[in-house]
């Protein structure tokens, strides 16, 4: 059958460095739409409806690409080549020890300097869908091999935005790719997370150390603040993970490969409920503790605790844990992931 998402383009402007930019709109018949830049892979407007109907933009985002390149967060981006923080910026593989730009305390942080979600993309429209492409140099940011990924966006007639991801290298590195949307159901300027009601499907998670890396063990949530296996408001919890900074933490899933859903967060006031699918072994589940006081689209306010990501990965810190699941992508391997965001109405 053939799609019948509409896909629209514009100029959104141009980078510092004088790189044009295009954002992508995928709507659906009924009119909600997925904005989607040609910068990064990033998703700048999430527009479904509420209780009332009416349309609402449920991620965070800016107005401008000076936003994007300037202030922090990885808002909306895709996150290449690694995901989440690899400990001392360093690792070792088949031998030879890598050294990456530190950018997080200690760590290195969502790729390093300049990360996938700094990249122009190629991109192609294709049966309604948005293929996105990026070839990482061998050497880039450190990393060994060339890397060539594809990234895929569609938008469907049930409001369900799928991302699939693909990737293959010529010499063996580490990959762990995910997508950093910023998501608030009341929509993107409305101020706080209290009111959503979360619940994900994971029996364990992994406790951090005093430099936010998995110490390595995986810990059961039964009897502990991260059990979220039945609905929690976000509200009777932020400020009791861990010293009140609310959740910044992998969780391990326990229906990983079947693409069941995962994580479901539900919003009563608006009436709006978001599910998560996805076929990685983990979810970085992060209540915006750190982000800064900023402004976002339309001269909306962001801040602490206003949006929450659910990001789709394999454990952080994997490349210096032999005992996590393995990020290591060898010659003739081939990469993939499928995680998908749906809306619905409660």
């Amino acid at each position: 059958m053939a799609s019948v998402t509409k896909i629209t383009k514009e100029d959104f402007g141009q980078t510092q460095d004088g790189k044009k930019v295009t954002r992508y709109t995928l709507t659906n018949s009924s009119g909600a739409n997925v904005k989607i830049l040609d910068l990064g892979g990033i998703v700048n407007e999430i527009n479904v409806p509420d209780k009332d109907g009416k349309l609402g933009d449920v991620t965070l985002g800016f107005d401008q690409v000076k936003d994007y390149e300037e202030k922090p967060g990885y808002i909306g981006a895709l996150i290449g080549r690694v995901a989440n923080r690899i400990a001392g910026g360093q690792f070792t593989l088949d031998g030879q020890t890598y050294n990456l730009f530190i950018n997080n305390g200690k760590n290195s942080l969502h790729g390093g300097k300049i990360g996938f979600n700094k990249k122009i993309w190629d991109v192609i429209e294709q049966n309604g869908s948005l293929v996105l492409r990026y070839v990482s140099p061998d050497g880039e940011e450190n990393y060994p091999g060339e890397l060539s990924v594809t990234v895929t966006y569609s938008f469907s007639e049930d409001n369900k935005l799928t991302i699939e991801y693909s990737a293959s290298t010529d010499k063996a590195t580490p990959v762990n790719l995910t997508n950093h949307a910023y998501f608030n159901l009341a929509g993107h300027g409305t101020g706080h997370i209290k009111d959503h009601v979360v619940t994900l499907h994971a029996k364990h998670y992994l406790p951090l150390d005093e430099n936010m890396i998995p110490t390595g063990e995986i810990r059961p949530v039964a009897g502990t603040e991260y059990d979220l296996t039945s609905p929690v408001r976000l509200g009777d919890r932020l400020d009791k993970v861990p010293s009140g900074m609310g959740f910044d933490n992998n969780f391990c899933l326990d229906n990983n490969e079947k693409l069941d859903i995962v994580t479901r967060v539900d919003h009563p006031p608006s009436g709006r409920y978001l599910e998560v699918c996805t076929d990685e072994p983990g979810m970085q589940f992060y209540t915006a503790y750190w982000l800064a006081d900023m402004t976002g689209k339309g001269g909306a306010g962001y801040g602490r605790f206003c949006a929450f990501c659910l990001e789709a990965q394999h454990y952080p810190d994997s490349v210096n844990k032999p005992e996590f699941p393995s990020t290591i992508l060898r010659p003739g391997q081939l990469y993939t992931q499928t995680t998908s965001y749906k809306f619905g109405l409660l």
